[in-house]
């Protein structure tokens, strides 16, 4: 569809899933949990019991692998009524810790984009997640210089953007905001009157999915990262 960005100043950008590869990870971790606990409960049972301890729990951990962590280890103890080994529980630490220590992966098209936008544009990355496990990623990413300001925010709702961009001094009218997630990176912009742009990612946690009645036809999706130059380069 066609948008107007010509009266865009600065361009927010989530960084997992839109950056670099995250999600995939937390699958991948999820396979590894559902197999310790094989002798408990099945795969699906498992993978269920665990979403809704992390729900339960998000409001107390927040976001990101330290409580995605916990709630495996509170889930192994619910759903083995206590009988889950210490072995395993030191198992599903490891689990955790090897997430914090992947090697980051940059989506295809990322340096270039930004590289391209740098200068021309204030760029934001504006994220959910562990204060200390988003920054440790940035670092690893060798990302951080193209950006004006980097914020980890505990939530992305209406009022988390619009305290943001007002403390900031950013007009609503004269910001973009990039990201994975319509939940998180798209409805809520559009709710306080800016504008975004969905960039789907392969995998998508079943917490940010929403409802298709909820899609507004007025966001841009793009295939890849590297499109948006199309619509915004200056």
């Amino acid at each position: 569809m066609d948008l107007d960005f010509t009266n865009i100043t600065t361009i927010g950008f989530d960084a997992d899933d839109t950056l670099w590869v995250n999600e995939t990870y937390f699958r991948r971790a999820e396979d590894e949990f559902a197999g310790l606990l094989e002798d408990f409960e099945t795969k699906n049972t498992v993978d269920q019991e665990l979403f809704k301890m992390e729900m339960r729990n998000l409001d107390l951990y927040g976001y990101g692998i330290k409580g995605f962590m916990l709630s495996m280890i509170e889930s192994a103890l619910e759903l083995s009524n206590q009988r889950v080994s210490q072995q395993t529980i030191g198992r599903i630490l490891q689990i955790g810790k090897d997430m914090i220590a992947h090697r980051l992966e940059l989506l295809d098209g990322v340096e270039e984009v930004l590289s391209s936008l740098h200068g021309k544009y204030r760029l934001l990355v504006l994220t959910k997640g562990d204060l200390l496990d988003q920054e440790r990623k940035l670092e690893k990413s060798g990302l951080m210089d193209y950006f004006h300001h980097v914020e980890v925010l505990s939530d992305k709702k209406e009022s988390n953007y619009s305290r943001l961009l007002e403390h900031l001094e950013i007009p609503v009218e004269e910001f973009l905001m990039v990201g994975n997630s319509l939940k998180s990176d798209v409805l809520p912009i559009l709710n306080i009157g800016a504008r975004a742009v969905h960039v789907p990612f392969h995998t998508t946690w079943a917490h940010e999915q929403v409802d298709p009645s909820e899609h507004y036809n007025s966001h841009l999706t793009l295939g890849n990262l590297r499109e948006l130059l199309k619509y915004v380069n200056g």
